[in-house]
């Protein structure tokens, strides 16, 4: 009888081969990107905490052109973290019915990304107009 050998499955590119790992892979990154970013405001606090010319260098190091692309990609990164938690929403939540009917999960999904928006620009308004 022939010699038995265990089965090693490969693992290189395996997220490659399916889109749907590709996006899961994707919105791990985004954590990454969401992690540094939270950083990098604990940073500021702290140096708000060592007075205002340390808060200063600070805000001048984040007007850089580095630090003002790294700020784009983290954004475009933010956006897609939050949409794929919105597309999880109706796989989590118990079925929700309006009128006798069930909502989609299309819609569901489309509500909790406008209402983050519309919140957004909310709360982006109210900041501007409170800065002056």
């Amino acid at each position: 009888m022939g010699e038995m050998r265990t089965y090693i499955r490969p693992m290189s590119g395996w997220w490659r081969r399916n889109p749907f790992y590709g996006r899961y892979m994707v919105r791990e990154v985004s954590s990454l990107f969401v992690t540094i970013y939270a950083l990098i405001l604990l940073t500021g606090l702290w140096r708000l905490a060592q007075g205002e010319a340390a808060y200063d260098a600070w805000r001048a190091a984040l007007a850089s052109p580095w630090s003002l692309a790294f700020h784009a990609l983290t954004l475009v990164f933010f956006v897609y973290h939050a949409y794929t938690w919105f597309e999880v929403m109706p796989k989590t939540m118990p079925f929700l019915r309006i009128g006798g009917s069930r909502v989609s999960d299309r819609g569901i999904v489309a509500a909790g990304a406008t209402a983050a928006v519309v919140l957004s620009l909310l709360l982006f308004a109210w900041v501007s107009w409170v800065v002056r």
